[in-house]
């Protein structure tokens, strides 16, 4: 079992920035990648930014050069900084870690970007 718990949401103003944060614990031997998704009102669920375990990076196009996800092995702890916020990145972004064959999923965290 793995748990993962997301901080640092909350409003922002458009053209503003965030760092979230999501802290693994619980049978973290051998996690694979963990990165975040995001759900907009009305929308699917859709990737933001993966990292593996490695430390290769993969972003969605819509916040490629505006997100840098990073992870702190010691710390058990993924984060997501995103500049330049936009309205239409308003969701809720939820913290997710692969762990062979299972998906972990934290309880989520809401972005309203908004002036």
């Amino acid at each position: 079992q793995v748990q993962l718990v997301e901080s640092g949401g909350g409003l922002v103003q458009p053209g503003g920035s965030l760092r979230l944060s999501c802290a693994a614990s619980g049978n973290m031997f051998s996690i694979g990648a963990m990165g975040w998704y995001r759900q907009a009102p009305g929308k699917q669920r859709e990737l933001v930014a993966v990292i593996t375990s490695g430390g290769s990076t993969n972003y969605a196009d819509s916040v490629k050069g505006r997100s840098t996800i990073s992870r702190d092995n010691a710390k058990n702890t993924v984060y997501l900084q995103m500049n330049s916020l936009k309205p239409e990145d308003t969701a809720v972004y939820y913290c997710y870690a692969y762990h062979h064959p299972l998906t972990y999923w934290g309880q989520g965290t809401q972005v309203p970007v908004s002036s």
